[in-house]
């Protein structure tokens, strides 16, 4: 295809998956699972060539000296490749969405109202680095009866090639357009912008990335848009938690992994067990290099950490830096969380009930744990196949978007002759 012009490229590509969204309306459930399983073949097959083209794109990266939370989400390995085939062999195993009927009642007129499950349409979904995103935005656009046009980073244009040939092969395999699945082959930014203004041809946008971009994308779209800007994630240690479970879940839930929107980026404690659960916390962090960042109470306790400014608790970091505040009590936490937060993902530990219930009820986040790590805020983690990304408004989708995320649902009347009186 002819992409020396951006305008006309991007009108074709809206076009195609337009056309090819009504084709995938009205898949049936068992050529949408041959389609997954025959891109999942594709991926373990192609595993060497994946893996080169994303040794390409990481020798790219590190010489325009991108920062390490990129590289790590950037890089592919044997382990991601294969978990990109896994994931759409589960997507394949979900109970398909479309054509479900639910609520169903008799009205006085004698009609059944209800509702059916439907695909959204055309999805264009906008990502940085995180090659797997191809693959899982591909698997769970399709089963969900939709088209996607796939826009992802120039840091990663290589990798996602590769992966896109994988998944043209399982489409066409299964009787399917493969342009249903369209990844833009340009880096040219441009191409973004003619995307989030395409009403003609695009339904939804779906950004995933850093928060410059999904900004730039919440504030230029012409087309409805899920999102979410970061992930400043909190976990609090109530003074009834058990001590155990909090220095695990702490540990895990910044440690485990530090590039990703679900890690946690402060750590709130009640003032009347910090001296006691701090330290022991403290030399776990220090030791795996985090740079610590308190309130003056955390630093009173633990002299190796820095003061934090006004701006760190505000800031999603994706690096190992954590920010710690000591607080008087649940009341305390929660409105540190509303102030800083970011509607992501909050945790609380404790072992008592009544606070845990009033932190799932007063804490306005997509997602609320108690006695979890907030690395569990995942689509698959959720039982939701793989996930297109994470939502923190409250209109259509919050949280992991799954399958049900990528639909919609349309009112539907059965009766036997029913007018009017």
């Amino acid at each position: 295809m002819d992409i020396t012009n951006i305008k006309d490229y991007m009108q074709t590509v809206g076009q195609n998956a337009r056309a090819a969204s009504r084709l995938m309306a009205k898949a049936d459930t068992a050529s949408k699972n041959r389609a997954l399983i025959a891109m999942a073949d594709a991926i373990r097959r192609d595993e060497k060539n994946l893996l080169t083209a994303n040794a390409h794109d990481l020798e790219s990266a590190k010489a325009k000296g991108l920062g390490s939370a990129m590289i790590d989400r950037l890089a592919l390995s044997a382990k991601s490749v294969a978990s990109m085939a896994d994931g759409l062999l589960q997507i394949a195993a979900l109970p398909d969405p479309i054509g479900e009927m639910s609520d169903l009642n008799y009205r006085p007129s004698g009609i059944q109202v209800g509702r059916m499950r439907v695909p959204l349409g055309v999805i264009g979904i906008i990502y940085e680095a995180r090659p797997n995103v191809t693959a899982d935005a591909a698997g769970l656009c399709l089963k969900a009866g939709n088209a996607a046009i796939l826009r992802g980073g120039s840091e990663a244009i290589h990798s996602n090639q590769a992966i896109a040939a994988c998944v043209k092969e399982g489409l066409t395999s299964a009787g399917l357009p493969e342009t249903a699945v369209q990844v833009i082959e340009t880096s040219d930014r441009a191409a973004v912008g003619e995307l989030i203004t395409m009403k003609a041809f695009v339904d939804i946008i779906v950004p995933r990335g850093g928060k410059g971009l999904i900004e730039r994308i919440a504030n230029e779209a012409c087309i409805p848009v899920i999102k979410h800007l970061d992930g400043i994630c909190h976990v609090y240690i109530d003074d009834q938690a058990d001590f155990d479970k909090a220095i695990r879940i702490a540990d895990n839930a910044k440690t485990q992994r530090y590039g990703t929107c679900n890690t946690m980026e402060t750590l709130l404690l009640h003032e009347g067990i910090a001296k006691q659960i701090l330290p022991p916390l403290c030399d776990i962090y220090l030791e795996k290099g985090v740079e610590l960042r308190g309130n003056q109470a955390a630093c009173a306790i633990i002299s190796r950490m820095k003061q934090a400014s006004e701006e760190d608790w505000r800031t999603e970091y994706l690096a190992p830096i954590l920010n710690i505040a000591v607080v008087s009590g649940l009341d305390e936490a929660i409105e540190h969380i509303t102030r800083y937060g970011s509607q992501h993902t909050d945790a609380i530990v404790t072992e008592n009930l009544t606070r845990a219930r009033r932190f799932l009820r007063e804490v306005d986040s997509s997602s609320v744990m108690v006695n979890a790590s907030t690395r569990f805020a995942d689509g698959f983690e959720y039982g939701l196949g793989a996930e297109i990304g994470i939502s923190t408004d409250k209109i259509h989708a919050r949280g992991p978007v799954g399958l049900e995320g990528l639909t919609s649902q349309k009112f539907v009347v059965l009766g036997e002759g029913q007018i009017r009186q």
